[in-house]
């Protein structure tokens, strides 16, 4: 048997690779650099033509491009009117926004548990979870993967509750054929670096309500408006003139940002094909481990993949997961863990919640870890991945 790097033996590579990794090409930089190059690098047309271009491939009627995907479900947040008293039933196996929103209007959220399977959130656990103070539901497409969004919507619709979908992994996923960021009330996006497109940073906000539209607007941009139709005053002194209505934020995206995100989205159908092989390679690989538990897809989704989750069997390992995560990293393929618990931090332990809440959701924590995806990645990166992956698991197997 290989002996593995963290005992002494040979990496499976010389260099480390990551799990994920943007990919930036001259025509990104072009993009970029032509703004930096103009007139107007904040407050321009490129964001404009960024949220038209949003619209095109999610299949919205509108769209707010903002500062980060966490604005972009404070905004969300907002815009569907939750406050005091108010309860927001979204998953604890996400990232801290996707329940730190609800916390920022006032409201409170409430953790529905997982489907085993699929690891995104339970229709029939959000039902269970509803009370007359239930207002919304924050569905995460946990690592690109479509929630359930016939059953989530049948349920959000008999309880008349707004469905804000955080798509922050999922941008050029489709529900039955229908693209992410059109089906939910409000659909979240987040273009971190490590995302399937990027902005450096940058969120936005989909929707096919021009209501939600409107607020989504004033949320993001200090509450005000500059449109003479938009004006409360109908008599306005001049044409510097411009109204704050409401009480809102500085969430805005740079021009320059906007142009990345452009020629990043140009890319996005070559980014979704790479991202798919590798997934398939990497399911193909691990399907008839013992060790490994592949994620499974509902079939209404045509994913495209942010993470690679492997969850390890522990029954048949004779390690712990940060065992099998160090011994990765040794071998030069360095996994990350997604997530946490949103419940299980110190934060949420202040505001009164306790571990066991989602029993289902903290079991498929023990033993998950995602691995490098991204479409940089050659044939032998994904090759090595594999080849540690099933060395580690063959080091640490026991019957």
């Amino acid at each position: 048997m290989e002996k593995l790097a963290i005992h002494g033996g040979t990496p499976v590579r010389s260099e480390k690779i990551y799990y994920g990794r943007q990919w930036i090409g001259d025509d990104d930089v072009q993009a970029v650099a032509s703004v930096l190059k103009g007139d107007l690098i904040t407050c321009g047309p490129s964001v404009e033509a960024l949220e038209k271009k949003l619209c095109e491939v999610t299949g919205a009627k509108y769209a707010v491009a903002v500062c980060n995907g966490t604005a972009a479900l404070h905004c969300a947040c907002i815009a569907a009117g939750l406050g005091e008293g108010d309860e927001v039933i979204t998953t604890p196996l996400t990232f801290a926004a996707s329940a730190n929103c609800a916390v920022y209007v006032g409201a409170r959220p409430v953790f529905a548990d997982v489907n085993p399977k699929t690891y995104n959130i339970d229709p029939a656990s959000i039902e269970a979870h509803i009370t007359p103070n239930t207002k919304a539901v924050v569905a995460v497409d946990f690592t690109g993967q479509a929630v359930e969004h016939d059953r989530i919507r049948e349920i959000c619709d008999k309880h008349g509750l707004k469905l804000i979908i955080d798509a922050a992994h999922a941008i050029g996923t489709k529900y039955k054929g229908k693209p992410e960021g059109s089906i939910g009330d409000m659909t979240c996006f987040s273009f971190h670096p490590v995302k399937t497109v990027t902005a450096g940073e940058g969120g936005a906000i989909t929707t096919n309500d021009p209501d939600l539209y409107r607020r989504l607007r004033l949320a993001s941009q200090h509450g005000i408006v500059r449109h003479p139709e938009e004006f409360v005053e109908k008599n306005p002194e001049g044409i510097w003139y411009y109204e704050m209505q409401e009480l809102g934020f500085n969430y805005r995206m740079t021009d320059f940002q906007a142009a990345l995100l452009i020629s990043q989205l140009n890319k996005l159908d070559m980014f979704s094909k790479r991202r798919k092989e590798i997934v398939n390679a990497y399911n193909e690989a691990f399907k008839d481990m013992p060790e490994i538990i592949v994620q499974e897809e509902i079939p209404e989704s045509d994913t495209t993949r942010h993470l690679y989750i492997i969850r390890l069997n522990l029954d048949k390992l004779s390690c712990t997961r940060a065992e099998f995560f160090q011994a990765m990293s040794a071998e030069n393929i360095q996994p990350q863990v997604h997530y946490v618990p949103v419940y299980w931090f110190p934060f949420y332990e202040k505001m009164g919640y306790k571990r066991g809440l989602c029993p289902v959701a903290e079991d498929i924590y023990k033993g998950i870890m995602s691995i490098p995806l991204y479409p940089m990645m050659n044939d032998q990166d994904v090759a090595d991945t594999i080849a540690a992956v099933k060395k580690i698991a063959a080091w640490y197997h026991k019957d």
